[in-house]
């Protein structure tokens, strides 16, 4: 049976890799979306160190901000691996600042690449996975998404707007064999949150329940969960991996 295919957008930041580096492990043929910036060069040093840990993972370029961008990538991977089955919505960036310091600029990068990115992908490997019967959509949020943060209204309305796209999708594709889903990380331990200062991040650390930032395998492992053929009854959900620093 061919391995079924999945792209991961933003694959290459910390908890991008961790997913590729998951679904790999259980089989499926990986893509590593990625922007850059156009640094090429990076994400294929980057693809040659998955290869020296053992991991075999596509590269493919695309600006999750431009429909069009997002096609040629979608047939890049389609090219060399075959229809895409799994698809995990992960790009994102932050551009923090208090509301009344907020630039349009800092609002329309967030949402573009955060919210409409999920749009720009999707749109485009929906209607095969509708034809295939069979499809997983995984878009990654955050907590911040569900209860807010100060400095980020940018950040958490997009991440807010992505559950929404989940909830609505998913209705429209479930009798089609195609699940919808969303997780909703908290505090991740990725070279970000390691270049905070140690007195805020004991701060941070100890409103987490569990005692830890979380770790990208902590999400990557509910990512291998939703994609599994299996996996068929959850849908429309989201899935908190905060370590129970909020609770919905």
């Amino acid at each position: 049976m061919k391995k079924k295919v999945a792209l991961v957008t933003g694959g290459t930041g910390g908890i991008g890799t961790a997913i590729c580096q998951a679904l790999a492990q259980e089989g499926y043929q990986v893509a590593a979306g990625y922007s850059k910036g156009g640094d090429h060069q990076a994400a294929q040093a980057w693809q040659a160190q998955q290869k020296q840990s053992g991991h075999d993972i596509m590269i493919a370029y695309g600006d999750v901000c431009d429909y069009g961008s997002c096609g040629l990538m979608i047939a890049n991977v389609e090219q060399h691996l075959g229809p895409i089955d799994i698809l995990v919505n992960n790009a994102g960036i932050m551009r923090d600042a208090s509301f009344r310091k907020m630039t349009p600029a800092h609002w329309l990068e967030v949402i573009n690449t955060n919210l409409n990115s999920a749009f720009n992908v999707t749109h485009q490997v929906i209607n095969g996975m509708c034809d295939r019967a069979f499809g997983r959509i995984i878009n990654i949020s955050s907590m911040n998404g569900q209860k807010g943060q100060f400095g980020q209204t940018n950040y958490s309305a997009a991440k807010a707007g992505m559950h929404g796209f989940t909830m609505a999708l998913a209705q429209e594709v479930a009798k089609k064999g195609v699940t919808v889903n969303t997780v909703s990380p908290g505090y991740i331990k990725t070279k970000m949150m390691t270049e905070i200062p140690e007195n805020i991040l004991t701060g941070i650390i100890s409103a987490i329940p569990v005692g830890r930032l979380g770790e990208p395998a902590d999400v990557a492992r509910v990512v291998t969960f939703l994609a599994h053929p299996e996996c068929q009854f959850i849908t429309g959900s989201i899935i908190s991996a905060n370590g129970g620093q909020y609770m919905s």
